[in-house]
């Protein structure tokens, strides 16, 4: 078996209502264990064995139980805890004036775009293979990040993403 974390792309957002033991009950009915929400009710992990449809599997039980498509990004615990190893933020910790977020593609990204910050909204801190790392800045009225995550959406090829707190991954693997 495996450790999986499964992010929930566009949930609780007007209508799209998933609650935590909802969410719970509908792994469980797909089979899988130990399962357990995350900070929010778009974040779950459980127990799984390795399969190259569980994401499909997942996305197609979810919109049973739910009534509309919820797309799913799935990681291993193992690869999230390979991710924070790989200190993706140069050292950089989050702090009042700069928070640390993660957009995780469900497929690889492509070779070539260059993905760019937006001076005084956002750095990009690493391109991987299929996660962008970026540290939002805040702005004079307590915000961060404006439009310019769109911008780099607008610059890949349409394919599932949904970005995450970095204290989200890191609660992910503790």
């Amino acid at each position: 078996m495996t450790r999986y974390a499964a992010f929930l792309r566009g949930v609780n957002l007007g209508k799209r209502t998933v609650k935590s033991a909802e969410l719970v009950a509908a792994l469980e009915d797909l089979g899988l264990g130990n399962v357990k929400t995350l900070i929010a009710s778009g974040n779950a992990l459980f127990d799984a064995r390795p399969s190259k449809g569980l994401q499909a599997k997942l996305e197609a039980g979810l919109a049973e139980h739910f009534g509309f498509p919820i797309g799913v990004v799935l990681r291993s615990v193992d690869e999230l805890k390979a991710l924070v190893a790989s200190d993706p933020y140069g050292g950089v910790e989050e702090s009042e004036a700069a928070k640390l977020h993660v957009m995780l593609f469900a497929e690889p990204l492509p070779k070539g775009p260059a993905i760019k910050g937006v001076k005084g909204d956002f750095d990009v801190a690493r391109v991987g293979e299929r996660e962008i790392h970026l540290i939002a800045y805040r702005k004079p009225d307590g915000t961060y990040v404006a439009g310019g995550l769109l911008d780099i959406e607008k610059k890949l090829p349409k394919q599932l993403v949904t970005s995450r707190n970095w204290n989200t991954i890191l609660k992910a693997i503790a």
